[in-house]
């Protein structure tokens, strides 16, 4: 979990799991791009490429091969946990209540 809070922590990394999840299954220089013309933010695409490197290494970002093209997916599995901990027991709450 501290991975996830680590990853999570940097407003950059935030911002790039928000474009995933605008469009999910892109390659680096589309995130560059996209980070460049929608954000104002001009990273080096090594610095983008360290960016998902760590969230990678977090579970945050999954990555698939097709022919010379490297994709990036948001896998939302890491945050599970976090959400059951402390959101998990009102949302069960809720479900007793109605």
């Amino acid at each position: 979990m501290a991975d996830v809070f680590k990853a999570l922590a940097d407003s950059t990394r935030r911002t790039i799991l928000d474009e995933l999840t605008d469009r999910n299954g892109q390659t680096l220089f589309e995130i560059c791009a996209r980070l460049t013309n929608k954000h104002g933010i001009s990273s080096s695409r090594q610095a983008v490429s360290q960016h998902l490197q760590v969230l990678a290494d977090a579970g945050l970002v999954e990555t698939r091969r097709e022919g010379r093209y490297k994709y990036h997916y948001f896998d939302t599995r890491p945050l599970e946990p976090i959400v059951e901990r402390w959101l998990g027991r009102d949302l069960h709450e809720g479900e007793r209540s109605t």
